[in-house]
């Protein structure tokens, strides 16, 4: 069976990032079980949405950030297990690795699930209360048909005194920066395409004829008015 993090290790090369390793751990202590949301500018900007459980982050990635709004559904892409300590990882991601880009802890507290994490984790279905420091309420989080190399899961919120409207309110819009730290992640714009080279015109073929033995001049000729049209010309003196 493999172990938790061997796909998170396996993508890795911990000489090159500053990724955490995921070699320390929380120990076996009954304590509150943590969850934090990383904003992800990579190749496309996401949010990484972590959940803590068997002493690994169980984590997703949000494409569009979570909303308060309980007719909105999120599409949460399941992804691989992450260290415990990575949910205080803020920092860069160097070019050319996986997940090159910049990362903040957008959000991070602690959830509380509703009946049995584990089962309800297995299942694909899981409902549970958070205490954040922007997120709090009661959310589900549920696993869906639809096809994908990957899970693909949504993200709700439930009614209660903690949803809002999205036309009203955009909390990703509205609370953009770290609660760690005073960072703000910009999201990269795509480089601009250079412009392709205008092709040459190329001569078409030609015969080769003889040079005559003697060029003679153009010479002026004698009208009674200038041609019309946009011509250059000049006068001829007798």
């Amino acid at each position: 069976m493999a172990k938790p993090l061997q796909e998170y290790a396996r993508k890795r090369d911990f000489n090159a990032t500053p990724e955490p390793s995921g070699k320390r751990s929380r120990g076996k202590r009954a304590h509150a079980l943590q969850f934090c949301i990383q904003k992800h500018d990579a190749s496309h900007l996401h949010y990484d949405f972590r959940l803590e459980l068997d002493g690994t982050l169980k984590s997703w990635a949000i494409p569009k950030g979570p909303s308060l709004d309980p007719k909105v559904r999120r599409l949460a892409v399941h992804v691989e297990d992450h260290p415990l300590d990575y949910a205080d990882f803020e920092g860069h991601i160097p070019e050319g690795h996986y997940g090159a880009g910049d990362v903040i802890v957008w959000d991070r507290g602690i959830w509380e699930p509703e009946g049995d994490a584990r089962e309800a984790y297995a299942k694909g279905k899981l409902r549970f209360r958070l205490q954040g420091e922007k997120l709090g309420g009661v959310w589900n989080l549920f696993r869906t048909h639809l096809a994908g190399k990957k899970e693909q899961w949504m993200l709700v919120k439930s009614h209660d005194s903690q949803a809002r409207s999205e036309a009203d309110y955009s909390i990703v819009d509205a609370q953009p920066d770290s609660v760690l730290s005073d960072r703000t992640l910009v999201p990269r714009k795509p480089a601009a395409k250079k412009a392709a080279a205008p092709r040459r015109k190329t001569a078409s073929k030609s015969r080769k004829v003889p040079l005559p033995a003697q060029l003679q001049p153009q010479l002026a000729t004698l009208v009674d008015s200038p041609p019309s049209g946009d011509w250059r010309y000049e006068v001829k003196f007798k």
